[in-house]
């Protein structure tokens, strides 16, 4: 049984011996191409390959995944991605938010105000990396917030910057008629206006308690963890009526590895090496938008 793949390579620079390399490697794993073009513009360059595997197997597919990110040279990433996703009609793409879809990590942010932000930056840095289970972490970050006057809220949300091609990727999904959606381990009050300026079309992140005008320092309700993530993904993507075989998930904690796992492609997005390593793709440079072309938006 055979199946339609495609291979995306991304970097700031493609050299005409990477490229040659990746297709001997691609040959010698049993691909026959099918056509191959070259895209991008002065920030990174893009090199696409639609290529017909002998084996469909999906394990054949993951170890040609691992085959390619073996051999890869430092700045340029390649992703091994199924055609039917590419060329699905309607796709759902699923980000996190803190390092994802935006630049800071909120928390960070908002301890800064309590003179707290080295020692919540080190906690964070130990959830992401998966050392730490994320719910108690969390309530332990959040507690060092209590007093805080709520007027710090609108502070950070002022200091908040999406990242780099975050509002291009989420326009041209939008545009070709997808669905997009964030789910975050960080607080409605700084995704809310967000979510409503880009046009996202489902979100979800923890509440922080606000009481007599200032944080109490605990949060409201169930945690988003990275468990609440997978669950999103997969009652977003029934809700809308799409595969899940037609979901991106995008991420780069711990945190995201339900989500990543349970998506039709799973990238880590400048992530934490335990991330990088159970994703099915990397974008390693700091433009999001690197994500369409990867699912062919």
């Amino acid at each position: 049984m055979t199946s339609n793949v495609t291979a995306v390579s991304y970097g700031l620079k493609l050299s005409p011996l990477e490229l040659e390399e990746l297709r001997s490697l691609l040959t010698g794993s049993g691909a026959t191409f099918r056509a191959e073009s070259r895209s991008g513009d002065p920030r990174y360059q893009v090199y696409t390959a639609d290529f017909t595997l002998e084996s469909g197997n999906p394990a054949d597919i993951a170890a040609l995944r691992q085959k390619v990110a073996a051999a890869a040279t430092a700045g340029v990433d390649t992703a091994i991605v199924p055609a039917g996703l590419r060329q699905a009609a309607r796709k759902l793409l699923i980000m996190d938010v803190d390092s994802t879809l935006i630049q800071q990590e909120v928390i960070e942010l908002l301890a800064a105000y309590a003179g707290k932000r080295e020692e919540v930056a080190a906690v964070t840095e130990a959830a992401m990396r998966g050392e730490l289970d994320f719910a108690e972490s969390l309530h332990a970050r959040v507690a060092v917030l209590a007093g805080l006057p709520a007027a710090v809220v609108d502070s950070v949300r002022g200091e908040v910057k999406l990242s780099e091609g975050a509002a291009e990727l989420v326009a041209a999904f939008k545009a070709a008629g997808h669905v997009v959606a964030v789910v975050s381990g960080g607080f409605n009050q700084i995704l809310g206006p967000i979510a409503e300026e880009l046009g996202l079309d489902h979100w979800i992140a923890n509440e922080l308690e606000i009481a007599d005008g200032a944080l109490t320092g605990r949060v409201l309700g169930a945690v988003i963890d990275r468990a609440a993530k997978e669950k999103y993904l997969r009652q977003w993507a029934a809700s809308e009526g799409i595969d899940l075989a037609h979901t991106i998930a995008v991420g780069d904690g711990a945190n995201d590895l339900d989500m990543l796992g349970a998506a039709g492609i799973g990238v880590a997005f400048n992530a934490k090496p335990a991330v990088r390593a159970a994703a099915d793709a990397a974008v390693n440079m700091p433009y999001l938008d690197a994500v369409r072309h990867i699912a062919g938006v």
